[in-house]
This record gives C-alpha cells, sequence and structure tokens, in this order.
C-alpha cells in the first residue's frame, strides 16, 4: 500500500498511520518494499501531518494562551500566525535535513545510500508527534506532546535498519547518532523558529502600526491585555534605573515630608531608618497617627534601585482585584502609578500605598475610621516634592 502513489490519498494516509503507530515493526516492512518518490513524501503525507501541530498551536494560543508555572501569556493573531506559519516551514526543513543525514551517514554504518528511503525513515518516523499535535489545542496536555516526541525517536529506531538495510551489528549506532542528529537539529529549528517570528513581529508591528525595532501592539497576560509599546518603555525605563542608581536621599528629608496631623488623627512619633549601601540603600521615615483608639503607619520609603520593579509593573498597567466577605485588594496603575488598596471590614484595618516617580513608596497601614482616612493620610505627602527628589 503506498500512500502517495495511486489510490484514495486520504484512506491510505489513515491506514498508514493507524499502521505505523498501533504496528509499526509490520508497517515499516510493508514501507521498506513500496514505491515512492520525495516529492510524493512530502505532499502527499508531510505537509499534511505537519500542519496539524501548527494549527493545533495556533488555536490553543488564541483560545487558552501560553505559559508556565501560573502565568499564561496570550499572543497577539498576527504574531500567532507568524509563529505557527514558521513553524510548519520549519517541520518540513527539519525533515528535509533529517532525511539528507540519513542518506549521508548510510555508508558509515553498512546501510544502502538510497535518499528516497531515507526520506521514507525521515517522513514516517514524525508521525507520532504531528498525530498528537492536535493536542496542543489544550496547551496544558504539551506533556503527552512531549511523550509523542519521544515515541517518534523509537519509531525511526525501529525503521532505520529495515528500511535503509542497516546490518544488524551496526544498525544501534545507526540509530542511535541519526536520534542524536535529530534532537540537536530540532533544537536548532526551535531557537530558529523563535528568532525570526520576533524580529517579524517586530519589524511589521504586531498590528501594523509601530514603527520598525518596536513591539506594538497588545499580548493578553493572565487575561489582561498588555500594551507592548508601553511595556517596553517601561522595561528600557526599568533597565535604565537598575544600572544607573541614584543615591539615597537622607533620612531627614523624608521625614520633613511626614505631616504633623492629617485627617484629625495627630502624629505621636517619627522614625527613620536606613540599609545598604552606597547606592544600593533603602531608606524610610515612619510616623505614628492616632485618634479614636485608631492608629495607623505612615511611611514614606526612597526604593533605590528597587524602584526598577515598580516601574516595569506599572509598565504592565498591573491590575488585580480580590473580593471576600470581610473585604478587598486591590493594585491598579492610576495616572501612571502603581496603587495598592487593601481594606479588612470587622477590623477597621487595610493599607494604601503609592510609588511616586518609580522609585518613593508611600504607604499608610493600621486601623482608621475607613480607607478614605488612609488615602488621605498618603495624599498629605507632597507628591511634588517626591519627583523632585527622584531627579
Amino acid at each position: 500500500m503506498a500512500v502517495v502513489e495511486g489510490g484514495s490519498a486520504g484512506t491510505g494516509l489513515v491506514a498508514r498511520v493507524k499502521g505505523i503507530l498501533l504496528s509499526p515493526s509490520s508497517e515499516w516492512d510493508k514501507i521498506e518494499q513500496e514505491p515512492a518518490t520525495i516529492g510524493g513524501l512530502f505532499t502527499g503525507y508531510v505537509c499534511i501531518l505537519a500542519a496539524i501541530p501548527a494549527v493545533a498551536g495556533l488555536i490553543g494560543g488564541q483560545l487558552f494562551g501560553h505559559g508556565a508555572l501560573g502565568i499564561s501569556i496570550k499572543p497577539p493573531l498576527g504574531v500567532a500566525v507568524i509563529t505557527a506559519v514558521l513553524g510548519y516551514l520549519g517541520a518540513l526543513v527539519m525533515t528535509f535535513v533529517l532525511g539528507s543525514v540519513i542518506d549521508a551517514l548510510a555508508p558509515s554504518f553498512g546501510a544502502e545510500k538510497n535518499r528516497v528511503q531515507a526520506f521514507k525513515v525521515a517522513a514516517y518516523s514524525g508521525t507520532a508527534g504531528w498525530v498528537v499535535g492536535v493536542l496542543q489545542i489544550l496547551p496544558m496536555l504539551a506533556v503527552i506532546v512531549l511523550l509523542a516526541g519521544l515515541y517518534g525517536c523509537w519509531l525511526l529506531y525501529l525503521g532505520l535498519p529495515r528500511v535503509m538495510k542497516a546490518p544488524a551489528d551496526k544498525a544501534p549506532g545507526y540509530a542511535i547518532v541519526t536520534i542524536l542528529v535529530a534532537i540537536v537539529v530540532s533544537i536548532v529549528m526551535f531557537i530558529v523558529v523563535g528568532a525570526t517570528s520576533m524580529a517579524i513581529g517586530r519589524v511589521a508591528g504586531f498590528h501594523g502600526a509601530s514603527p520598525a525595532g518596536k513591539m506594538g501592539g497588545t499580548v493578553e497576560l493572565n487575561g489582561q491585555k498588555v500594551d507592548l509599546d508601553r511595556l517596553q518603555a517601561a522595561g528600557e525605563r526599568a533597565e535604565a534605573l537598575s544600572k544607573q542608581p541614584r543615591k539615597a536621599v537622607s533620612p531627614d528629608a523624608l521625614k520633613a515630608l511626614l505631616p504633623e496631623s492629617v485627617a484629625g488623627y495627630a502624629r505621636s512619633s517619627v522614625e527613620t531608618n536606613s540599609s545598604g549601601t552606597g547606592d544600593v540603600s533603602i531608606v524610610v521615615a515612619t510616623g505614628e497617627y492616632q485618634k479614636d483608639g485608631n492608629s495607623f503607619r505612615l511611611e514614606v520609603t526612597d526604593l533605590g534601585a528597587m524602584g526598577a520593579m515598580a516601574a516595569l509593573a506599572s509598565g504592565m498597567g498591573a491590575h488585580t482585584t480580590k473580593e471576600t466577605a470581610d473585604g478587598y485588594e486591590k493594585v491598579a496603575t492610576i495616572d501612571g502609578r502603581l496603587t495598592s488598596e487593601e481594606w479588612n471590614r470587622p477590623s477597621n484595618s487595610g493599607k494604601y500605598s503609592v510609588v511616586i516617580a518609580d522609585r518613593f513608596s508611600v504607604q499608610a497601614d493600621g486601623s482608621a475610621n475607613n480607607i478614605d482616612d488612609l488615602k488621605q493620610a498618603v495624599r498629605a505627602v507632597d507628591a511634588g516634592r517626591l519627583e523632585s527628589l527622584a531627579r
């Protein structure tokens, strides 16, 4: 039964897939005897099956995103299509290279040098990975796709000595070397496809609107849209801050920013602390405020180089919310500033903080009549003065 020469292409394709996956030994014996052409192997088999993981990955990435360790990224459709097309072309190129390598290695292991036979092995040993690649629609099943790739190595190990007529004593070495080459080629193709898709995306712009060299467009991160132009700018800003940290301001300069009273709360004490040395240091000024049994701390902190992380978070448009029966938590970027807010109703306590100029954190933390008291305390600190100190 020839898949690529005559007969019903669809029927032959399905039968060949079933045979090579379920009874590989006997199927390789059939493959060794049947006529074929390199062009026919590609158009009638490789080009069809290699499209399965490419299309499935494209669909899965748009529906569920890609990621690990709790982080999921859903790429823009334009980039996803580019990556899928390049991945598909990479699979075709890898098959061609593998077939050429099998043919070139044949004399070294006493096998028959036959280009068509070599391409049979390259084409059919990829069956498991391509067919199971349909599971890329569900990224969480990626481990099964990996196992299918390992089964493909087993298929190659079984088929190589049969189809290339390698002597029994040299067949294992022939197979092992070929498998190692296949692994190396697959790694190279993965790197090339990734780098090429990113390069094309940057030059063309994810949505065709960004200038060359810019990322452009948006990407979905854990279900939220992230402006990539803004993210790139934030990354550059964070890098600059981390490489060129400013000398920390004096504790007295921060202490002077703490008001004597705010929202009817009187300041009962004040203290300053600093840690680190040289350019890598953190300075904190803290005031304690009390009224009617409530008390909170108002802190002004010079984050120093740690401000780079705040710059990156605000650039990503950080935004999370959590509601419970007792209260809530919020993180948002407001007017370009990273803001955090928490409140617990039973205890009438919470926390409110703002990062100013990607360097200074102003935070009120403790018990109060309501969250507005804490917000008012934070706003009582002169943000304009902090911005001047950041420069």
